[in-house]
């Protein structure tokens, strides 16, 4: 079924799981769109089933505390995640027996951003130290490392040849994977017009779009070989400065948010409209949303999980 406004307002919170006491920190899909898997500042990473609707595993990792995950490029039974306790080493973990495969130690400060890329075993890494860390899932050795000057969100571009480096909130930085070491090739300045962070920044899957999220209740869509602003969308509750994750539809035609009082909001990218605003009775903040790649259907969380699927009598 092709996305459309009428698709997108057809949408309703189909199941909602509190398997979480705590917030929920980060939410992935599989490749493959069949499974979904979260972390939790209850220091759990909860696996759900997509075609059943329902967990179907808890692991936990008590010691060191799980921030952001991720599916490993073009596998469901492994993950890397970002620790928020113990230090600052990622980890690469096997879902099937729970068992770690490989450190990545080197960071000295909170990794904000971690990116698998979409071709190959490569993923970034960005830190609170002020730096951008260059992986490969076949070795614990740092590959690369950048300074881009400044605290950095990152986030590979569709073919996994550029990365992408949003840096102390004001510029986003373009790297050459193959040849990152000689600096960027382009630099975009970008300002808000209210005082915010920049928490989250990623590639429209045509990669022609750059969305910035940021804690100021406000998210920008920019053109990524321009580096022109083409939407600045706002209009969702954010008094508190929370960290909410936007993400793009598949399609690359539509962006979409959580906000503080549990409402999920849909603009159109073509448009600029805001075409959808859903309840989804969430009791806290969406802090992070995604949609899933393959099939018709998203989850936002908050301490809880909510997985929308849409009406098609309402079609």
């Amino acid at each position: 079924m092709k996305i459309t406004d009428s698709v997108l307002r057809s949408f309703r919170a189909a199941r909602t799981y509190s398997a979480n006491t705590e917030k929920i920190n980060c939410v992935d899909y599989s490749p493959n769109g069949e499974h979904a898997i979260s972390s939790s500042d209850d220091d759990s990473i909860v696996l759900y089933d997509i075609r059943e609707g329902t967990p179907c595993n808890t692991l936990y990792s008590k010691k060191y505390g799980v921030g952001l995950i991720r599916y490993t490029h073009g596998d469901s039974h492994t993950v890397i995640y970002s620790s928020n306790k113990l230090d600052d080493t990622i980890r690469y973990l096997s879902l099937s027996d729970n068992k770690y495969i490989r450190y990545f130690p080197g960071h000295t400060a909170r990794v904000i951003a971690l990116s698998m890329s979409p071709t190959d075993e490569s993923f970034i890494s960005g830190s609170l130290d002020k730096t951008i860390r260059i992986w490969d899932l076949r070795s614990p050795n740092c590959q690369g490392l950048t300074n881009p000057l400044g605290k950095p969100v990152c986030s590979f571009d569709p073919d996994g040849l550029i990365f992408a480096a949003g840096v102390e909130s004001q510029a986003i930085k373009l790297y050459d994977l193959r040849a990152y070491d000689k600096g960027p090739f382009a630099c975009f300045e970008t300002n808000f017009n209210r005082n915010c962070d920049w928490t989250g920044l990623r590639f429209s899957n045509d990669g022609k779009q750059i969305l910035i999220s940021t804690n100021g209740g406000m998210i920008r869509v920019m053109n990524a070989f321009s580096g022109s602003v083409m939407h600045t969308f706002s209009g969702y509750n954010n008094t508190k400065g929370i960290s909410l994750e936007a993400c793009f539809t598949p399609d690359s035609r539509f962006v979409m948010i959580g906000s503080e009082d549990g409402r999920v909001h849909v603009w159109s990218t073509e448009s600029g409209m805001k075409v959808a605003v859903h309840d989804g009775k969430h009791p806290g903040p969406i802090n992070t949303l995604q949609f899933n790649p393959r099939y018709l259907t998203f989850a936002s969380a908050c301490s809880k999980m909510t997985f929308w699927l849409p009406s098609i009598s309402d079609l």
